[in-house]
């Protein structure tokens, strides 16, 4: 495989449009707004109009867009993927989205003779910039084998999850994970704080035992340093932690600590602070 559709691009599509081309592969792109794919354009990526017109004769797709409303539209809409990818060609889903959307496309998709994957990432903008993503795959095992040197051209932990939906079930563990973390995160600041501690000094403390995570030594250093821009945006969080939540209610799951950070970050995203990153959830406790 070397001709590879790429849709939205993104804080993170970018840098993997980057990696996909260093690695040889002929990438045309498609974005809602040109301008902010112009840069990988003039890098060689080529510019295609639309969703159907980036899917038509390429090897595979690759979409990674915001909301699940948008990856149905890029794939069931009026000149979507679905309609103009080639038999035999490759759909892989990178966003963050529903399970239950992952698996429809996945069954329309072997209507038509195509290879669908859901196939979430983590590692945020850092670890899409250094080609380390953790890249999360659900679908037929086949497929996935079949797409490894794709994944592997942008990431390092590329783990098949079982069949279709699983990919997103794992991403939906991460985010549970990740909510937690950030919050004890934010708390342990805070708490430091306002017992007059130097804050740096305890994360540095800390950090080197048991609760170290990728969490404290990055979001934490960034939320000492007052910078608040997106390696991950607090609205798409939202969005992640709601599909987990409402995949945790339909197993009969009572996750109080997703809830609760859940309930946190839309407090935040209420007063207009849904592009921040995800560390801003420490404006919470400081408020």
């Amino acid at each position: 495989m070397k001709k590879i559709g790429f849709i939205g691009i993104g804080v993170m599509g970018k840098s993997m449009v980057r990696h996909l081309m260093r690695h040889g592969y002929e990438v045309s792109v498609y974005n809602r707004t040109k301008a902010k794919a112009q840069e990988i354009i003039d890098e060689g990526a080529l510019w295609c109009e639309s969703a159907g017109e980036c899917a038509k004769g390429q090897d595979a797709v690759i979409t990674i867009v915001g909301y699940p409303k948008d990856v149905e539209q890029v794939y069931f809409g009026e000149d979507g993927i679905l309609e103009n990818a080639r038999p035999g060609a490759y759909l892989i889903d990178m966003t963050t989205t529903s399970p239950q959307l992952s698996q429809r496309i996945f069954e329309k998709a072997k209507e038509k003779g195509l290879h669908a994957l859901d196939a979430p990432v983590s590692g945020g903008d850092t670890g899409a910039k250094n080609g380390t993503l953790a890249i999360m795959v659900g679908g037929e095992k086949q497929a996935f084998d079949d797409c490894l040197p794709i994944f592997e051209a942008m990431g390092k932990n590329i783990v098949y999850q079982g069949p279709a939906g699983c990919g997103q079930h794992c991403k939906m563990a991460n985010q549970i994970a990740i909510a937690g973390t950030i919050a004890g995160v934010c708390e342990a600041i805070a708490y430091a704080k306002a017992k007059g501690m130097d804050p740096q000094v305890m994360l540095d403390t800390i950090g080197s035992g048991a609760a170290a995570s990728w969490q404290l030594s990055n979001n934490g250093a960034q939320i000492l340093k007052g910078n608040m821009d997106p390696g991950f945006f607090i609205k798409h969080f939202i969005k992640d932690m709601s599909i987990a939540d409402e995949e945790a209610q339909a197993a009969g799951l009572q996750l109080g600590v997703l809830d609760e950070a859940l309930r946190m970050y839309r407090e935040l995203a209420e007063k207009g602070l849904g592009d921040l990153g995800t560390q801003a959830l420490i404006q919470y406790y400081e408020d």
